[in-house]
């Protein structure tokens, strides 16, 4: 592909293609960050692993002012962002087509690394050919159009994206069940039946998810440890033997493993273990001592099948509680895959008591359904589609500035002698020591938040979460928070412009911070009020985003002189390395001490938040020079 110079258009109104490019820019990035960790918890991948690996998926934007002189020596800014979009494109619909795949997990991780690096030079090359492209009246004039068109991209990802996979869920799935589980102290202790005992017979009508029994009545006498074990152990061997949660095993020793979760390899046994015990012994939530400790709580099995063969390939159903008595948990069958194999054999879950818990009470459970890979290729699907028009409407409407052209012509040795003086002046700057750690210390929390928030709101409350759908993250965290951040940041901007960054800092490092508590507050209360839901993270997500617009001015502040495009783009590499390196460990560090324990950590994790902003050294009028500039 290369541009012909006789179909040259110097110029074209900015309208026509100002908001398409940035609404294009901000789509690639909102996939990767964002919707994937959505995806993925859906598809069943544990929170270390999506927090690791999707963290790693900054690091594109981390090394990106390394490769940014290459898109200025090759090619144009205009060749190089058709082509991006057309990569961006044709990974979409790679990861739509990958899905349903077993290895799905590996591969489409593969597919999202290259699509960050596709996204990132897109980001280098729109930002140069905006300026290239718009006089400077031009540039001040439209900056808030593409700052506007950007963030409707992230409530388009993070809000539209997700309510039409969650749209799709449903719709491919059959209608929610609830299962009562009652407890009375009156009841005689029951004998736990064998899944062998359970005869399913197709039914007539359309298919439906059959519990036995509907709804179950639990007796307060406990029963031992040894045999509490043995059953749950029994139900996971089961539901891994017969498909229900699909594990790659070939024999029983490897269905035995894979039931106790056995994890062998050097790093776990010798690394990972010794630090999740420090861990364990000190923050973990501890369990309430037990009477008697040969004595645990009353279980009881609930059977699940379906009344006849599914229409897809695979349909998942997800188990948990909803409401009700938190004494009452499940402790097994919180996710299980039906096929065309299995329907009518019987999964298992198995529901505990509280080994104190002596009253009469009672929980509601809720088993929901979908087709869950087709609902996420349908998406990505309809992403690949829309990088298909991009492309096309881009290729003719994007004009042909005249400066717009590769740097190769000039001397390769001046160049290259240039790229590193450019890095040299940025570390020569004064006090860069306390600006960097300001630009990798001050999300550090939110960084950890960030990887874990959707998490927490699709999570069953058995393992501390809200138990949302899919449709309803989408609303409270994609289309109210991210309104809510926009206005902070609308806001963080009008008043930094009056006053100066100097005199609104504190009050945005506290904004920042301080709001991380009312994931504290939902942790520890688990509510069921979406209202209370939405107007928590509306709260969270304002003080992000009027905090953020402290980091933004910063690095302009950082940037300012000799190469101050480059430097800037130094600045933002920091910042994504700000974003990556906690993340990675803050699934882990979850899954070890809990959602209380570790929103509680997040909020000490903001310590150092005020600790680097209280060395750095601002000038009072910076923020007013540049709102008067403009």
């Amino acid at each position: 592909m290369t541009d012909k110079p006789k179909k040259k258009v110097t110029y074209r109104n900015p309208w026509a293609w100002v908001p398409s490019l940035y609404f294009a820019q901000g789509i690639p990035y909102v996939i990767v960050m964002f919707v994937t960790v959505v995806m993925y918890r859906r598809l069943g991948i544990s929170n270390t692993e999506i927090a690791l690996y999707t963290s790693w998926l900054y690091l594109p934007w981390v090394i990106k002012p390394l490769w940014s002189p290459i898109v200025d020596l090759l090619k144009t800014k205009r060749y190089w962002i058709i082509i991006t979009q057309l990569v961006v494109g044709a990974g979409l619909g790679s990861v739509a087509l990958t899905i349903p795949l077993p290895d799905f997990f590996k591969i489409t991780i593969a597919i999202f690394w290259l699509m960050a690096f596709a996204s990132a030079t897109h980001d280098i090359a729109a930002d140069g050919f905006y300026m290239l492209s718009l006089s400077k009246h031009q540039q001040a004039w439209f900056v808030g159009v593409r700052s506007t068109f950007y963030r409707v991209a992230m409530v388009t990802g993070q809000g539209l994206l997700i309510i039409i996979a969650g749209t799709i869920e449903s719709r491919t799935g059959l209608d929610n069940v609830d299962v009562i589980v009652t407890v009375c102290p009156e009841i005689e202790q029951a004998r736990l039946q064998s899944p062998e005992d359970v005869r399913v017979t197709p039914q007539p009508g359309d298919v439906r998810i059959i519990a036995l029994p509907e709804q179950p009545e639990l007796s307060t006498e406990t029963r031992t440890i040894a045999e509490v074990d043995s059953v749950i152990q029994f139900a996971r061997e089961w539901n891994i033997r017969h498909g229900f949660n699909p594990v790659d095993v070939e024999n029983e020793e490897d269905i035995q493993t894979a039931a106790m979760n056995d994890d062998p390899s050097w790093w776990n046994k010798h690394v990972t273990q010794n630090i999740e015990g420090f861990i364990k012994r000190h923050f973990a939530p501890r369990e309430e001592p037990e009477l008697d400790l040969d004595y645990a709580g009353n279980i009881g099995i609930i059977f699940f099948h379906l009344s006849g063969e599914p229409d897809d390939d695979e349909m998942v159903i997800t188990f948990g509680r909803v409401r009700g008595d938190h004494s009452i948990s499940l402790v097994e069958g919180e996710r299980m895959v039906y096929t065309k194999d299995n329907w009518n054999i019987p999964a298992m879950a198995v529901v505990k008591l509280d080994p104190q818990l002596d009253f009469a009470t009672s929980a509601t459970f809720q088993v929901r359904s979908g087709n869950i890979p087709l609902a996420w290729s349908i998406t990505f699907f309809f992403l690949a589609g829309l990088f298909v028009v991009f492309f096309v409407y881009h290729k003719f409407i994007l004009p042909y500035p005249t400066t717009d052209k590769p740097a190769a012509g000039d001397s390769d040795k001046s160049i290259m002698k240039e790229y590193f003086r450019t890095f040299a002046l940025f570390f020569k700057k004064e006090r860069i020591g306390i600006a960097i750690a300001f630009l990798l210390l001050y999300r550090f929390a939110e960084a950890q938040l960030v990887r874990l928030a959707s998490p927490f709101l699709l999570d069953p409350q058995e393992i501390g979460g809200l138990a949302l759908t899919t449709g309803q993250v989408g609303i409270a965290y994609g289309t109210v928070g991210l309104i809510s951040l926009s206005l902070g940041g609308i806001l963080g901007g009008i008043l930094a412009a009056r006053n100066g960054l100097r005199y609104w800092l504190w009050p945005m490092v506290c904004a920042i911070t301080l709001p991380n508590l009312v994931f504290v507050f939902l942790s520890y209360n688990l509510p069921d009020n979406l209202l209370i839901i939405n107007l928590s993270i509306a709260i969270e997500q304002f003080g992000y985003g009027f905090g953020f617009t402290a980091y933004m001015l910063f690095m302009i502040y950082i940037a300012e002189g000799e190469h101050k495009t480059a430097h800037y783009a130094i600045c933002t590499g920091f910042m994504a390395l700000g974003m990556m390196v906690p993340g990675m460990f803050s699934g882990w560090l979850q899954e070890i001490i809990g959602y209380q324990h570790f929103f509680v950590w997040v909020v000490l994790a903001t310590i150092p938040t005020f600790i680097v902003a209280s060395f750095i050294k601002i000038d009072p009028e910076f923020g007013k020079k540049i709102a008067e500039e403009e």
